[in-house]
C-alpha cells in the first residue's frame, strides 16, 4: 500500500477540502455511512485508514470503550492527534496491510475511503474477519467501481467545459490505476463489485447492506452535487462476521 498522503502538496491540498475542514458534516456520504453503525456504548472499535481520525472521534461520542485509529500516514496521524482526541482513543502510524489483526478482538471495524488503495483486499478480508468477534460489524466505505474504473477517474468534457458523461473501460482487468487527484499523481486499486462482496461472502462475512452513496437533499445546492446522481463515487457496505460456519 503506497502512502500518497505525506507528500507535503498533497496533504495541504487534502487539508483544503470540505470534510477536511468541517468534518463529517460535509461529507456527502455521511447522513447514510452513520446509519450503519451498530451500538457502540462499551465496544472495542478498530478504525482501518481513520485519517483525521473523525469516526473516532464519533465512536468516542458514541460511548466506545476503546478505539485504535491506524494510518500508513504520519501527517494524518498527527493532524488526528490534534483535531479528534479522547481517553479511549489511540492513534498508531501503520498501514492496513502491516496491522497484526489480533484474534477476535473487536466488536466493530471501521474503513472509510482507504481500502481502494490496498492490492489485495480479500486478503484483508480475511484479517479483519478474524480480528472481529463473533457477530462483529464490519463496515466500509470504498470507491464504487465505476469511480475506479472510469478512464482518468475524470469526465469527458465539452470544447465549452460542460461534463458531458463519465468514461469506463477496462472494467474486468483489475489492480493499479493511476489518477490525478488534487493537483497530484496518485495511484489507486480497481476492484470489482464482484471482487468486493464474493471477497466478504467467501471470507466468513453475511452482507447485512450494500448501498451506493449519493449526496443528501440538503446537499444539492453545493456546487457539483446534483453531477453524483449522474454516476456511484462510493460503495458502502456493512457485513456481519459469522465464525465456524
Amino acid at each position: 500500500m503506497r502512502n500518497e498522503y505525506d507528500n507535503e502538496k498533497f496533504f495541504e491540498e487534502y487539508g483544503k477540502m470540505p470534510r477536511s475542514r468541517e468534518g463529517l458534516s460535509a461529507a456527502g456520504e455521511w447522513h447514510q455511512l452513520k446509519l450503519l453503525f451498530p451500538p457502540l456504548q462499551g465496544k472495542r472499535v478498530l478504525d482501518l485508514g481513520c485519517g483525521y481520525g473523525w469516526h473516532c472521534n464519533f465512536a468516542a461520542e458514541q460511548g466506545a470503550a476503546k478505539i485504535l485509529g491506524i494510518d500508513l500516514s504520519k501527517k494524518m496521524i498527527e493532524k488526528a492527534k490534534h483535531e479528534n482526541i479522547a481517553d479511549q482513543i489511540e492513534y498508531r502510524v501503520c498501514g492496513i496491510e502491516d496491522y497484526e489483526y489480533p484474534e477476535n478482538t473487536w466488536d466493530c471495524v471501521i474503513s472509510n475511503l482507504a481500502l481502494h488503495y490496498v492490492k489485495d483486499i480479500g486478503q484483508i478480508f480475511q484479517k479483519v474477519h478474524k480480528t472481529l468477534k463473533e457477530n462483529g460489524v464490519f463496515i466500509f466505505n470504498i470507491e464504487h467501481p465505476v469511480f475506479t474504473s472510469g478512464v482518468g477517474q475524470d469526465w469527458i468534457y465539452t470544447e465549452d467545459g460542460a461534463l458531458q458523461y463519465w468514461p469506463i473501460d477496462n472494467y474486468f482487468i483489475t489492480g493499479e490505476r493511476k489518477t490525478n487527484f488534487l493537483g497530484c499523481n496518485i495511484t489507486k486499486q480497481h476492484h470489482t463489485l464482484t471482487q468486493i462482496l464474493m471477497g466478504l461472502l467467501d471470507n466468513g462475512f453475511k452482507l447485512k447492506v450494500v448501498e451506493e452513496a449519493k449526496p443528501s437533499e440538503e446537499m444539492m445546492d453545493i456546487p457539483g452535487m446534483r453531477d453524483e446522481l449522474r454516476r456511484p463515487m462510493m460503495l458502502l457496505v456493512k457485513s456481519i462476521a459469522k465464525k465456524g460456519e
